[in-house]
């Protein structure tokens, strides 16, 4: 029981951390950076003004999506490496059911 309480703690301080870790994803070489939180909330996005053309706005569409994307993918990524040592002593069950942001 112990055990359980104290992995419990350790998964509520692993959200914790998570909710509040900025991570960045890029496209466009750079051009549009996006800043999410490692759970999901988008925070800021940076467009250099080279990249902004009136007669090409699928472009720059396109550069958003994708550097929200990328910035998605390290949000996962983290994630899964704070959090895959903590749930994986539960015998491969995982805590989806659960209802826990980021598993």
């Amino acid at each position: 029981m112990k055990q359980a309480q104290r992995m419990q703690q350790q998964l509520e301080a692993a959200q914790a951390e998570l909710a509040s870790t900025e991570v960045q994803g890029s496209a466009g070489g750079g051009l549009v950076t996006a800043t999410l939180l490692a759970s999901g909330e988008l925070q800021a996005l940076s467009i250099d003004p080279k990249v902004v053309d009136p007669d090409d706005v699928e472009t720059l569409q396109d550069l958003i999506v994708a550097a929200v994307r990328d910035a998605s993918r390290a949000a996962s990524e983290l994630t899964a490496d704070k959090m895959g040592p903590l749930t994986s002593g539960l015998g491969g069950a995982g805590l989806g059911g659960l209802g826990l942001p980021g598993l």
